[in-house]
This record gives C-alpha cells, structure tokens and sequence, in this order.
C-alpha cells in the first residue's frame, strides 16, 4: 500500500472490495463500480475521516490514469444517473487541466460525519490525481444521500465510457 493507499480497477469485471474507513464513501464507490461495470479494489490506511477520503480519491485517480493511457481509451465520456428522485449527469475528459464544475452544493450535508463536502474532496482529488475535468450536473434530488448516489453512479458510467469508450 502506498502513503495515499492502494486501488485496483478491473475493467468488465464485478464484486468490488472497499475499505476507506468511511462508511458512506465505501458505499458510494462500491455503486459507482457497479454502475460502470468495473471491479474495485480499494484499501486505505486508518487517518482521519477527512484524510481517508483524499486518499480514496487520490488511490481511485492514481488507477484509473493508467486505463486512461491506454490505446482504446478515448479519454472523454459522461454517464447519467438516478438514484430515486435524484438524477445527475458527470461528464469526465482526460485534459491534464484538473478542474470540477459542479452545480450540486453539498458542504451542508456532512455525510458521514464529515466536516467538509465527500463529494467535493473525493472528485478533487481524483481530478487532480488522474488529470482529469470532472463536470457534475444535478438535474433533479432533494434527499442528499440519494443525490451522492446519483453522482457517484453517474461517475461511474462516465469513467467506464472514457477508457473503454463505451456508449
């Protein structure tokens, strides 16, 4: 394991294992592998819960870079997802230019317990490890666990049609 933790990404597999120490994180990951159709193996050293998911985001950024190398990537896709009454749409490009743009402000939310945003940490740091522009649309979603659940579903799919370039 690295000082960031250590993630695996198994494109077109299933049964994912994720350890962050965040429950909620844990949950919205395994959903987000199984919305893309990928296996996820993701272990992160015990910290602080704020600390726990920057590593997750920074582990998950550091895999998927390398799938976004490879010759059948087309390094741009975007999913759309709903979760309930939830329903969001991620839009990810391999830029080099990390960047997230989102509508959907949850820093009220403390899931989890946490004191800052989830989502906000987690997709920083998974654009800035891996490279990446992340847009994040919430169309619809009043239940705040419902519209995690859509974002992350959404950035699954999203992340499965940017390095396998499936529609």
């Amino acid at each position: 394991m690295t000082e960031t933790g250590a993630a695996r990404v198994e494109l077109g597999g299933r049964g994912s294992r994720v350890a962050t120490g965040v429950a909620v994180l844990d949950h919205l990951l395994e959903e987000l592998a199984d919305a893309g159709g990928f296996a996820l193996t993701l272990e992160i050293a015990p910290d602080e819960p704020e600390a726990e998911v920057e590593r997750a985001g920074a582990a998950l950024g550091e895999s998927f870079a390398g799938l976004f190398d490879l010759p059948s990537a087309p390094g741009r896709g975007f999913g759309v997802a709903p979760a309930d009454e939830a329903l969001a749409m991620v839009v990810v490009e391999r830029s080099g230019r990390p960047l997230v743009a989102s509508n959907a402000d949850l820093s009220s939310t403390r899931a989890g317990g946490l004191q800052a945003d989830l989502a906000a940490t987690m997709l920083d740091e998974l654009a800035r490890t891996a490279g990446l522009t992340i847009h994040v649309r919430l169309i619809e979603g009043e239940s705040s666990q419902h519209v995690l659940s859509a974002i992350f579903k959404a950035l699954g799919i999203a992340l499965a049609r940017s390095t396998r370039g499936e529609s």
